[in-house]
């Protein structure tokens, strides 16, 4: 199966992630969750998968940092999806899934070279 990577359009992060995906040949399907919003259920299942909702949300992100101080402290799985779906620019970048079903966050070259050897 096709891995599919999530993140924004304009990320350079992602940038970089899916010109290492073209040169190694990789397959794959890119989403930007901007333009396609995550369901709210695979939301609560990444998660779990990823450590917690503390690990999918990027806290050193512009836009974590420009969130109201009574947002940044979410107490239940309702109210972390609402501010996700809210603030999609929230999920740190990129996100992998792979075929197996397993999810991974982030690109380095290291990381990208194991999970698609």
């Amino acid at each position: 199966m096709t891995a599919k990577i999530y993140g924004l359009d304009k990320c350079d992060t992602c940038k970089k992630a899916r010109n290492w995906l073209d040169r190694h040949k990789a397959a794959y399907e890119f989403i930007d969750y901007r333009a396609h919003p995550i369901p709210v259920a695979t939301l609560k299942e990444w998660a779990p998968a990823l450590g917690g909702w503390e690990k999918l949300v990027n806290r050193a992100s512009t836009t974590w940092r420009s969130l109201p101080e009574a947002r940044k402290s979410p107490g239940s799985a309702a109210e972390w999806t609402l501010l996700i779906k809210e603030y999609p620019a929230l999920i740190r970048r990129p996100l992998v899934v792979l075929g197996d079903g397993s999810v991974h966050q982030g690109f380095t070259d290291k990381r990208f070279a194991e999970l698609f050897k």
